[in-house]
């Protein structure tokens, strides 16, 4: 059974760098061909998929994201991480990791169970 656990701060302050972790347990990170996903859900919206780290360790970027963006991971640990830099309020969200399977159509088949951050001044 794959499981994801998100950790980090739940209160970050505005124009400072927001930073999660994903801890997956059940499964590498690096075996082929998965994907591994940082998406949010902000109050009263949708989800939002910030990016992606891939198995081979590429990583690609919402567009409207990425110039604030960072994914990495530490192959050691089993864990991937997302830096968000210069929040505001509007950063407010959910943030959850989820495993992108290529074998499903790219569907997401394991999640972890979320995370709050609060973007205050």
């Amino acid at each position: 059974q794959v499981q994801l656990q998100e950790s980090g701060p739940g209160l970050v302050k505005v124009s400072q760098t927001l930073s999660l972790t994903c801890t997956v347990s059940g499964d590498s990170i690096t075996t082929s061909y998965y994907a591994w996903s940082w998406i949010r859900q902000s109050p009263g919206k949708g989800l939002e998929w910030m990016g992606v780290i891939i198995y081979d360790g590429s990583t690609y970027y919402n567009a409207s994201l990425k110039s604030r963006t960072s994914i990495s991971r530490d192959t050691s640990k089993n864990q991937f991480s997302l830096q968000l830099s210069s929040v505001t309020p509007e950063d407010t969200a959910v943030y959850y990791c989820a495993r992108d399977n290529p074998r499903l159509g790219h569907e997401y088949d394991y999640w972890g169970q979320g995370t709050q951050v609060t973007v205050s001044s």
